[in-house]
């Protein structure tokens, strides 16, 4: 059908938030998709599982004579009705399977023989796409001049990012904090995911003069920084962000105990403060053996306080002893000979504001 157009345009695709109807199977799209993506399968899994072994042994047309077996009558028209339903809503988004080929064809195909709606789909399907955002942000990175910002744990690194309009939050991305303390009530996103997401933030943001990341380490939780990433953060120049004690363990006790103990309560509203209390007590212990036996049974005995306070009288003040202790006796120490090998590259220090002043000048 000469009507039903593809689209190659893919830098366009991403930057405009394009709505994409995913016609994969829900095993291959859980195994990677992108922001904008819904899906709307053209087989369930074990069809796509049947599909496959006959096409191994029988070859394309067997294979595509068991899809209209097994995809006919009511079956393929609630497929149908549902991809109809996106459309309607979506109407100036493309379709697309794995590769760009038969299936996302017979999607578009009967899409168009039911509503004469000529919905495009991607040219080369999920693989070009995915390929496409790999190359991309490889480009991107390697023309493009970066700005690391860091300073200790709990000084508002990432609240300064959110505030900045040509930053990049990995840590957003991956969904954690980049500690021991890091997790958040959702879990992160797959690997796959996280890179789609980079890149598509790095094509958005390609026009500023210079992007902002936050100085982090090869992982954020169990998301794995991707080496062109990693190796042009390590060349880059460096911004501290300083903030008082007093100011880090207020921003330290926003982040983790009140809003870390209101997520887990909209979450799960019964078990809401179990898992919050289990989320810092499982934290804690991740790093016992580098606290040592007795500084981690002196602030497991701390935690266990405050734990009981907040929860029978919202009382909070036990946990700042906590903090304090796990601020300046083993984050602090950890960050100094972290940026003492990286001094060279520092080329300014302040408070936020100051840090926002500097990096508007430059």
């Amino acid at each position: 059908m000469s009507k039903l157009e593809e689209i190659d345009n893919f830098s366009d695709v991403f930057k405009a938030d394009l709505p994409l109807l995913d016609v994969r199977a829900p095993i291959e799209f859980s195994g990677g998709s992108f922001p904008q993506a819904h899906n709307y399968p053209l087989m369930n899994d074990s069809e796509r599982h049947q599909i496959g072994i006959c096409f191994k042994e029988k070859g394309q047309n067997s294979a595509i004579q068991l899809g209209n077996e097994l995809i006919n009558g009511t079956i393929k028209q609630q497929r149908v009705e549902k991809w109809l339903n996106f459309v309607n809503k979506n109407p100036k988004g493309a379709l697309y399977c794995f590769r760009g080929g038969l299936r996302s064809k017979i999607s578009q195909e009967w899409i168009y023989e039911q509503s004469g709606v000529s919905y495009p789909r991607i040219k080369g399907g999920y693989k070009a796409l995915r390929s496409f955002l790999i190359d991309e942000m490889a480009r991107i990175v390697n023309n493009k001049d970066f700005i690391v910002v860091g300073g200790q744990t709990g000084c508002g690194k990432t609240i300064l990012l959110n505030e900045i309009e040509n930053s990049i939050d990995l840590e957003g991305l991956a969904n954690h904090r980049g500690s021991a303390f890091g997790n958040n009530v959702t879990p992160q996103p797959k690997q796959i995911d996280f890179e789609n997401d980079l890149s598509i933030e790095l094509i958005k943001k390609e026009s500023c003069s210079q992007l902002l990341i936050e100085d982090e380490g090869n992982n954020i939780g169990m998301i794995h920084i991707p080496e062109t990433i990693k190796i042009k953060a390590r060349e880059s120049k460096i911004v501290i962000l300083t903030a008082t004690l007093e100011d880090r363990l207020s921003i330290s006790l926003k982040s983790y105990v009140i809003d870390m103990a209101k997520q887990f309560a909209i979450k799960n509203p019964e078990y809401g403060f179990e898992n919050y209390s289990n989320y810092w007590l499982n934290s804690l212990y991740k790093i016992q053996k580098r606290l040592g036996g007795e500084r981690y049974k002196s602030l497991l005995t701390q935690l266990k306080l405050a734990l009981q306070n907040h929860q029978n009288n919202g009382d909070l003040d036990d946990y700042l002893p906590l903090i304090k202790s796990l601020l300046v006796d083993y984050y602090d120490p950890m960050y100094d000979f972290q940026i003492n090998n990286k001094k060279q590259r520092v080329i300014f220090e302040g408070n936020r504001q100051e840090v926002k002043s500097f990096l508007d000048k430059n």
